[in-house]
């Protein structure tokens, strides 16, 4: 899942950055412009000395909102042709932070890689969607499958759960996820969003080897439509 690259407190520290005046009309005067700028560029616009405007441009480009090029404006290379300007520009990288976490990229994604494939295999777009985010929850189970150092495979449930911005919380020996990722998606379309839900934690719960664990449907009000249970009849 692409929002879930990036710790918590790093995507909260970029945010934080922009509540200094001077650096957020810096940040959105770089990314207005068509090409990377100066500091003496940054400098004039905001009307600021310049070593203050290098000091916001260098904390902007360490909190990943923009990064620093190196080009010669003059056209000359070779010697003689004087050292590359540093220049700054939007960083690739996008940083979101929503309360509660919401994950509707990750939806997007099966959404319309569900439906791309359907169209071309003639396969039911619910199938294809349920399958692709069960292989998507093994994928992310195995990367958060615990190391030698800790050989139970439960122990990592909830830390995964927990990344993936579920709010998981034990009652008893059942697990309830009190948050919903999906939420407007699930509130919309239920049985569609829900069952992909669950389908994404079976997955999950494999790629961890969690066999202990099964996911069941079990929609309550404010909280995900899936809870986790010790395996065993319903």
């Amino acid at each position: 899942m692409s929002e879930a690259d990036e710790a918590w407190p790093a995507r909260v520290s970029a945010v934080a950055a922009l509540d200094e005046p001077t650096r957020r009309r810096l940040y959105e005067f770089v990314v207005r412009q068509p090409a990377p700028v100066s500091r003496d560029q940054a400098a004039d616009a905001v009307q600021a000395p310049r070593n203050t405007v290098s000091f916001h441009l260098d904390k902007l480009v360490a909190e990943g909102l923009l990064e620093a090029v190196y080009e010669r404006r003059t056209g000359r290379t070779g010697p003689g042709a004087g050292r590359p300007a540093k220049l700054y520009r939007r960083a690739l990288g996008q940083i979101t932070i929503s309360l509660p976490d919401r994950r509707y990229e990750t939806a997007a994604h099966l959404l319309a890689d569900a439906l791309q494939e359907a169209q071309a295999s003639g396969e039911s777009p619910r199938a294809v969607l349920d399958r692709r985010a069960r292989e998507l929850g093994r994928e992310l189970g195995r990367e958060a499958r615990p190391t030698a150092s800790a050989p139970d495979p439960r122990a990592a449930v909830m830390p995964a759960l927990e990344a993936l911005g579920f709010e998981p919380r034990a009652e008893g020996a059942a697990i309830t996820l009190v948050n919903c990722p999906f939420h407007s998606l699930a509130r919309q379309h239920t049985e569609l969003v829900c069952g992909m839900n669950l389908c994404l934690l079976t997955g999950l719960l494999e790629g961890l080897a969690a066999t202990g664990v099964t996911a069941r449907l079990e929609p309550a009000p404010e909280h995900c439509c899936v809870r986790l249970h010790p395996t065993g009849p319903a």
